[in-house]
């Protein structure tokens, strides 16, 4: 899995659902595009809710990154993201041969978001709808994140 962690004053993700527009929106949390990769599962899923859940990234009283979602009472939306499993290698079109199966990433995205619901409220985006994102980045405050990463030792 693969995840772009933003932290934000304010984000707001909508959506055409039915000729309605729909959407969510969340205050000061943070904002997670998320990619599910091809050799991805529930492990990975759960691994990297569960780093997410207690990475410090919020200022403390000193001024540094102390605070995890939990400790401020701050909400995350999570948007679905395959392009972050984007092979850029060859020509000028990308492939996606390393993402995972539509249903497979759908399942794996529901997964993670409900293990990180265990600490801080949720929001997703919908799935497979085409999306449009407005944030407001604090800091900017950025994070690259690759549970493939971690499985090698780094």
């Amino acid at each position: 899995m693969r995840a772009v962690l933003q932290r934000v004053s304010m984000a707001e993700v909508s959506w055409e659902e039915s000729g309605m527009r729909r959407g969510e929106r969340i205050g000061r949390g943070l904002v997670l595009l998320l990619g599910v990769g091809a050799r991805d599962g529930d492990r990975q899923a759960r691994q990297l809710a569960a780093r997410v859940g207690v990475m410090r990234v919020f200022n403390g009283p000193r001024g540094v990154p102390d605070l995890a979602l939990g400790d401020i009472q701050a909400e995350a939306l999570v948007v679905p993201q395959f392009t972050l499993f984007a092979d850029l290698s060859r020509g000028r079109r990308p492939s996606f041969l390393g993402a995972a199966s539509s249903s497979m990433a759908r399942e794996l995205f529901d997964s993670f978001c409900d293990y990180l619901g265990a600490h801080a409220p949720i929001r997703r985006g919908r799935f497979g709808a085409d999306m449009r994102l407005q944030l407001s980045n604090e800091g900017p405050f950025t994070l690259c994140l690759d549970t493939d990463v971690w499985e090698e030792g780094g």
